[in-house]
């Protein structure tokens, strides 16, 4: 009897086990979607947007060409117009060294 409520205990056991197993391997199944299908007009739309985005983006660059070219000229005139400060202030300091010179 104590043989038997054993065998008992342990193939409940091991069922238990496998169901455990089982449930705990597999994980639940994902609702498969159909691939959707673009239309071409939703083709058209987008490649449209797209378009406007290049189009913007080259109005964007250009400015940027031109904002950069005018600094570069900006900053040409202002190392110009800084020779003419230091050749003006070297000619000033020669000139009030002449004019110290024959006051004394």
């Amino acid at each position: 009897m104590r043989k038997q409520s054993r065998f008992i205990s342990i193939i409940a056991i091991i069922f238990f086990a496998l169901i455990l197993s089982a449930c705990s391997s597999q994980p639940p199944a994902q609702p498969v979607e159909p691939a959707k299908i673009v239309s071409g007009d939703v083709m058209l739309r987008d490649s449209q947007g797209i378009a406007q985005l290049g189009s913007r983006w080259q109005e964007g660059k250009q400015k940027v060409d031109k904002g950069q070219s005018m600094q570069r000229q900006g900053q040409t005139e202002i190392d110009q117009g800084q020779i003419l400060i230091d050749e003006g202030q070297k000619i000033m300091r020669e000139s009030e060294e002449g004019y110290k010179n024959i006051k004394q």
